[in-house]
């Protein structure tokens, strides 16, 4: 393999690694929206859910036990 064939070789790998790292940029890129837009919704679905249990819960009177 002459010193040419092996430079161009190396020049389209490097072009083909190149593109996939971009490609893999831009799915990271969406993943971590994704992410965030979960944690969101993850956030408020527990403040919603600690407003519902507060909510449900009987206030317990404090009261001295019977044998006092």
């Amino acid at each position: 393999m002459s010193t040419e064939e092996r430079l161009t070789k190396l020049e389209m790998l490097a072009a083909e690694q190149e593109k996939t790292i971009e490609e893999l940029s831009a799915e990271l890129a969406e993943q971590w929206k994704l992410v965030e837009r979960l944690q969101k919704k993850l956030d408020a679905l527990t403040e919603r859910f600690l407003t519902l249990e507060e909510q449900s819960t009987p206030d317990i009177p404090v009261t001295k036990p019977p044998h006092w």
